[in-house]
């Protein structure tokens, strides 16, 4: 995370790194919340696992989009909305929960849902990053992957 230079060394100072700090909290609250109201119409449990991975990668392709858009500026909107917003948003863990969950009975489906939500996550980062270079007006530049928060 790309942080604004502090008064030594260019090294951001106390306040900036508490404020950046905050503003990942805030965003990962509003993320938690957006994932939780798209999951909680949810009834039927064997949909859950699927709909999470569709969380997931259009959360991929979010991400791509914003740290393509903003590369190295605007690195509070970045904390926010990338690390914040879109990291409360996906959610790794419940992917990987509900996928063992589902093969103990169904182990043929466990490995389509993976298969399916990493390539889609795949699919949808570089679609992102490919729009979010577009809104930047930087094309054919694609982020290094140490740039996704």
């Amino acid at each position: 995370m790309t942080t604004a230079p502090g008064p030594v060394g260019g090294a951001p100072d106390r306040g900036a790194r508490l404020a950046i700090l905050g503003l990942v909290v805030a965003g990962g609250a509003v993320g938690v919340l957006a994932r939780a109201a798209l999951l909680l119409p949810v009834t039927d449990p064997a949909a859950i696992p699927w709909v999470t991975a569709v969380i997931n990668a259009a959360g991929s392709f979010l991400l791509g989009v914003v740290v393509g858009w903003l590369d190295g500026r605007h690195p509070r909107a970045r904390a926010f909305v990338g690390t914040g917003v879109l990291g409360g948003f996906t959610t790794y863990s419940a992917f990987a929960v509900q996928t063992v969950a589902v093969g103990g009975d169904a182990p043929g489906i466990a490995v389509g849902l993976v298969v399916a939500s990493v390539g889609a996550g795949f699919l949808g980062a570089i679609i992102g990053l490919f729009v979010g270079r577009r809104i930047a007006d930087v094309p054919g530049e694609i982020e290094p992957p140490e740039s996704a928060e």
